[in-house]
């Protein structure tokens, strides 16, 4: 429990972290998320990214605009609610392969990438389109993904990929 609030912190802490780049910002809120489920494993890991949603949802200002149940009416919102899955895929790797395999833990943490991606377009699509009355191609939604955002949460899943084995051995939770 203690570990699971603990990544539950990260995530929040990590949504304000911020590193510019030329065109994106690079936070450390995903790179959290996706090590969360490879120590954790996939129920833990995927219960501390619920429960950032929920400390958000609450009013709690900890999403990187504030909280409050308003949230779920921003296009961004998908790609929280997204986090859960993709902690889970994360753990569900981890779990299945063990850490022997980089390759393995990196295919994983992409799989969750890629879940994060079409959940968070789909929320964002959604609300634009059908709340917001704001009519924009699903394709739009995609391409605002190329080419920096996929770099650095594929920069991201290589350190986390890297990082699980010896973070584990810290926390004593072998695969």
């Amino acid at each position: 429990m203690i570990l699971c609030s603990f990544f539950t912190a990260l995530i929040a802490i990590g949504a304000f972290i911020r590193i510019p780049l030329p065109v994106t910002v690079f936070s450390l809120q995903f790179t959290f998320v996706l090590l969360s489920g490879m120590i954790l494993g996939s129920k833990a890991g995927a219960l501390s990214s619920l429960l950032y949603v929920v400390i958000g949802l609450l009013g709690f200002p900890i999403f990187t605009e504030g909280g409050g149940l308003g949230y779920v009416l921003k296009p961004t919102f998908g790609y929280l609610i997204a986090f859960i899955a993709a902690s889970y895929i994360a753990g569900l790797t981890r779990e299945k392969f063990g850490t022997k395999s980089l390759n393995k833990l990196i295919v994983g943490c992409i799989l969750a990438m890629i879940v994060t991606y079409a959940i968070g377009t789909l929320y964002t699509y959604f609300i634009l389109n059908k709340v917001a009355n704001t009519p924009i191609p699903y394709w739009a939604c995609l391409a605002s993904l190329f080419p920096f955002a996929i770099a650095k949460d594929i920069f991201s899943a290589i350190i986390v990929s890297l990082a699980t084995p010896r973070l584990l051995k810290i926390t004593k939770n072998h695969s």
